[in-house]
């Protein structure tokens, strides 16, 4: 029978003292003489003021991504004794980034080009173009590096709200993809974000439309009354269905636009955490590529790799999970989780909340497999962690119980 990795195998590690991420932290850096031993990711050294490394200690520096005045400056480095990555030419992503995507950035090139304009469909073109979930050699090591970034990225985004409000403040939202804009189904995974949001709780989605764009909807409009989220659902329902690239996309950009600024909610205000409070956090794969971009998150943290994705998205969520009716791919996602939980992998789950009880007992009877799994943990009966309810408020009551 297998057995959980042991912890310190899974817990993430904090090795961002050792790496430069900003032009800002190099210039420090370089002014002390010396970045042996240090990895510096995705810079552009290639631009104003341009750095002068000759006389700087490199040995055993790891350069990724970097963009140089010349080939000469990496050549030098690396007979210095530094690693050099360069960044790969003909890519339409980066294979450093050094931050997590926004949906400005995603949706970049709509306005000239429409859907298939956008820097997330380019990327996603290219990525099928090239050998899709089996890429080449070169295209592989190109997505990898990419998401090794995102996953830098993601670990300094969340740091501030997590230092802040520990990791049982973070709540996973699940459901299908195909649930129509302005539908029950669509309005309750909205309320449901927009509670989240406001009782201090990071929304996390798998980024995807339906239930997920809803969720992140609610959490980017939680500083609004509710009858202004009603509205933003009615103009996103003249687009309902999220097969019309266009008219979805083009509606989602309305709705941003129209509501990008205004009153937060009170005393929640603060630079390194406002996107968290307006949006959350979605975290998307272009293996689904062929589905719009979710516009609501604050922040995107979009991956080539999607078993890399969903393990993400399970070890955030320690606040609890909610999962609205879906099929496969949903099922598949409770029992991940499940997994996860019943061995403690991650540390303490918090409750799996399964919205609608008629769907989750009767057309799929999660209830009857998922108690008796949970009641056999190895760290007790965690049965009482599994509740059904046809009630938003009912389940925000239930994951914000506990901090």
């Amino acid at each position: 029978m297998p057995t959980p990795p042991p912890a310190d195998v899974i817990a993430p590690h904090d090795t961002n003292r050792d790496e430069i991420e900003t032009r800002a932290e190099f210039d420090r850096r370089l002014a002390t003489g010396s970045l042996a031993g240090l990895t510096v990711q995705g810079l552009r050294l290639d631009l104003g003021p341009i750095p002068d490394l000759t006389r700087t200690e490199v040995a055993g520096a790891l350069f990724v991504g970097c963009r140089f005045a010349s080939r000469e400056v990496g050549a030098d480095l690396v007979r210095r004794g530094a690693n050099v990555v360069p960044p790969f030419s003909g890519l339409p992503y980066p294979t450093q980034p050094s931050h997590l995507y926004t949906p400005e950035e995603l949706a970049a090139g709509f306005a000239e080009g429409g859907f298939a304009g956008m820097y997330d469909t380019r990327v996603y073109a290219h990525f099928r173009e090239h050998g899709g979930a089996l890429p080449d050699v070169r295209e592989a090591l190109g997505q990898r590096l990419h998401d090794h970034g995102v996953d830098n990225a993601l670990v300094d985004a969340t740091r501030s709200w997590l230092a802040t409000h520990g990791p049982q403040s973070v709540v996973g939202v699940m459901g299908g993809h195909a649930v129509p804009r302005g539908s029950v189904p669509y309005r309750m995974a909205a309320v449901l974000g927009w509670e989240l949001a406001r009782a201090d709780r990071l929304v996390v989605t798998g980024g995807g439309p339906g239930v997920m764009e809803a969720a992140n909807l609610g959490a980017f409009l939680a500083g609004r009354p509710a009858e202004e989220l009603t509205a933003a659902i009615d103009l996103l329902a003249v687009a309902p269905d999220f097969t019309d690239h266009d008219r979805y996309t083009a509606a989602a950009l309305a709705v941003r636009e129209r509501y990008a600024t205004g009153p937060a909610v009170p005393e929640q205000r603060g630079p390194e955490l406002d996107w968290a409070r307006s949006g959350g956090l979605a975290i998307p794969t272009w293996l689904y590529g062929h589905e719009p971009a979710n516009l609501f998150a604050g922040r995107i943290a979009k991956y080539f790799s999607n078993a890399i994705r969903e393990d993400t998205i399970l070890r955030l969520a320690r606040g609890g999970i909610v999962f609205a009716p879906g099929r496969a791919g949903t099922v598949q996602e409770v029992f991940q989780a499940a997994t996860k939980t019943y061995y403690g992998t991650d540390g303490a789950s918090g409750a799996y909340v399964f919205l609608d009880r008629a769907y989750w007992t009767r057309e799929l009877p999660i209830e009857s497999l998922l108690r008796p799994l949970f009641a056999a943990s190895p760290f007790g009966d965690l049965s009482t962690t599994v509740h059904l309810t046809d009630d938003v408020r009912e389940a925000v009551r239930v994951l914000t119980a506990t901090a």
